[in-house]
């Protein structure tokens, strides 16, 4: 019963034991560390498969990352079917950003999915309680394998809470679930194989389309995010840096993008610990300085300043920023200039340099924040 997915996870190890990158000792524990998250999301994902009962799945969180996940979203995915009706409804929180995509497939190595539809809650008709429904279904030209991607996203990690979600297939509403039956097990144990081999060969290549062409140590101009939302547009990037190098990142503070992040990820394409590191920051959590620019520093050292981008002990990784709920098409003067520095010259990089500083004990205070911001939300 078991086998075809006990096949797959020897395959998957066998990729991560040998990825198309080279790895440290460090890097290597955290590719153990991805494989069991990616395990753990499969086996979800095939489990919690229903076409004529679907629910809404959080498969991507901080013990299964994949594709770059954003440290300031929750996840949700369900799986739709050819010719039936949904409905979405819920209760909007008061996170900064509710967004909706509908795609006609999941990411593959062979490319990136259709969007049949992008769009985020100004779309919908809330309520003064919140509450809010919409319905769609053949108009779109759903096909069985299509998906529902629900992101909700914060800017303050402290303050904003998550709403209320749920998804019904109301041309099946009503109707019992199938009795349990071998067969049908057997298929769930070959459809979690399948995802978890695709899962890891799709993230191997993700990156080289759209990070690793671009020259290290830079940034991109803010586009479109590719495969991504309507509202949302990405800049993105590589470093590779020594311990006595910094990257500093100068991004003027937006105002037609009320949610605004930077992030590091790990040569496996997913975000590092950013719970227990400052390895993200959003605007919220950002120093701006009075010129109205954001100012980050990149470094493995500490370099005692609010806006440090901690990359946790990886020499090479790459580099994302967001903007999320975009009121106008944003342009290179939106986006972020990058300069490789010397770390002991930082501080010349920095016209703000004495108003950017942190004491040890306020860095301490600002992860112990991270913490607990991560935990009120936590639903995994």
């Amino acid at each position: 019963m078991t086998k075809v997915f006990s096949d797959a996870v020897a395959e998957a190890e066998g990729l991560i034991a040998n990825p198309p990158f080279e790895i440290s000792e460090q890097e290597r524990a955290e590719g153990y560390d991805y494989l069991a998250g990616s395990i753990r999301s499969s086996l979800q994902m095939a489990f919690d498969y229903d076409l004529v009962h679907p629910v809404l799945i959080n498969p991507t969180h901080q013990y299964a990352r994949q594709g770059l996940d954003n440290p300031d979203a929750i996840y949700f995915n369900a799986y739709l079917d050819e010719g039936a009706t949904y409905e979405v409804s819920g209760v909007r929180g008061t996170t900064t950003d509710l967004s909706f995509q509908v795609m006609d497939g999941n990411y593959s190595a062979d490319g990136s999915p259709t969007s049949l539809a992008a769009f985020d809650d100004r779309e919908l008709d809330v309520a003064a309680d919140g509450s809010f429904s919409w319905k769609f279904g053949p108009e779109m030209g759903l096909k069985k394998g299509a998906t529902l991607i629900v992101r909700e996203v914060y800017n303050d990690w402290t303050t904003e809470e998550r709403g209320t979600l749920r998804i019904q297939r109301l041309d099946t509403a009503g109707t019992p679930r199938e009795p349990f039956a071998m067969d049908k097990v057997a298929k769930r144990y070959g459809v979690a194989a399948k995802m978890l081999i695709g899962k890891i060969k799709t993230w191997f290549s993700f990156p080289e389309w759209f990070t690793y062409k671009e020259p290290v140590n830079t940034l991109t101009v803010p586009k479109s995010t590719p495969g991504g939302l309507a509202s949302q547009f990405s800049s993105l990037g590589h470093y590779d840096l020594t311990e006595d190098e910094a990257l500093v990142v100068t991004v003027p503070v937006s105002d037609v993008a009320p949610y605004q992040a930077i992030q590091i990820g790990s040569k496996w394409y997913v975000s590092t610990d950013y719970e227990h590191y400052q390895s993200s920051l959003t605007g919220a959590q950002s120093q701006a300085d009075p010129d109205g620019f954001f100012r980050y520093v990149i470094s493995t050292r500490n370099p005692e300043i609010a806006n440090w981008l901690d990359t946790t002990g990886h020499d090479k990784g790459v580099i994302m920023l967001r903007w999320q709920r975009v009121a106008r098409d944003l342009t290179e003067q939106d986006g972020p200039s990058v300069e490789l520095v010397a770390f002991d010259e930082v501080a010349k990089h920095l016209p703000y340099y004495e108003d950017n500083r942190v004491t040890p004990e306020q860095y301490a205070a600002r992860i112990a924040d991270r913490q607990v911001g991560i935990a009120r939300r936590m639903i995994s």
